[in-house]
């Protein structure tokens, strides 16, 4: 079973300790972090490629829907909060669930559990990879309308807040989904994740830097965390 990589961002150490023991108890979050205040998560998220975040609101120094805002592609979000008047707010900024404090273990296993339906339901309905003696290729989900993608077209994906930008020599596709969600498919077909929003074929690398990569005249970033295996890789 692939894990879904999580960090939790509260400052209060019981509640803290109570999400942890929870998503301990639960075979498919893997807790990489436990933050205690949002300049820490955003340091992790630089470092770790986090898919969930268990955010409170009520944060020193910085609070956790501004901090939200700050993130370009946050990841799927769980708010975890004891003031309800924000619930609105937070379906706004398209989080998973907003679990009200004290959280019970059923209402937190509720909200994992539609999680991890989401990712299923995108992995299985919205793309989907077939290798036969054809080309390898994706569907999109693209205007009600499944697209044809073939895997060697693509010269680069962009993550773009909970969509992703497939970029091709001819075409551009934008559709609902996460990088992570297909990320594995396209490792087994030489393609290589350089940077948080950026997965490219290795095969229409143009030119590259310690910092960046050229593609079709396209400057993609290298990801600090991604910088040792990125150039490894190249070189």
């Amino acid at each position: 079973m692939q894990k879904i990589n999580c960090i939790i961002v509260e400052d209060e150490p019981i509640a803290a300790d109570i999400l942890k023991d929870y998503i301990s108890q639960v075979p498919y979050l893997d807790l990489k972090a436990l933050c205690s205040d949002a300049i820490y998560a955003m340091e992790v998220l630089q470092k770790e490629l986090i898919e969930v975040i268990f955010l409170d609101i009520h944060l020193p120094k910085l609070k956790g829907l501004d901090f939200l805002k700050t993130i370009k592609i946050p990841p799927q979000i769980i708010i975890t909060s004891a003031y309800q008047e924000y619930a609105l707010q937070g379906y706004e900024l398209n989080v998973v669930d907003y679990l009200l404090k004290p959280i019970e273990f059923n209402r937190f296993l509720a909200a994992v559990n539609k999680l991890k339906q989401q990712n299923e339901k995108s992995n299985n309905i919205e793309s989907r990879t077939i290798q036969s003696s054809d080309r390898a290729h994706l569907f999109f989900n693209v205007n009600k309308k499944k697209v044809k993608v073939y895997l060697d077209e693509i010269l680069y994906i962009e993550s773009i807040r909970e969509y992703i930008k497939v970029t091709t020599k001819n075409k551009n596709i934008l559709t609902k989904l996460q990088l992570g969600q297909i990320e594995e498919q396209l490792m087994q077909n030489n393609f290589m994740r350089v940077h948080r929003s950026f997965i490219v074929s290795k095969e229409k690398i143009d030119a590259f830097t310690a910092t960046e990569i050229e593609i079709a005249g396209k400057e993609i970033p290298i990801g600090r965390s991604y910088k040792e295996f990125v150039l490894r890789a190249l070189e």
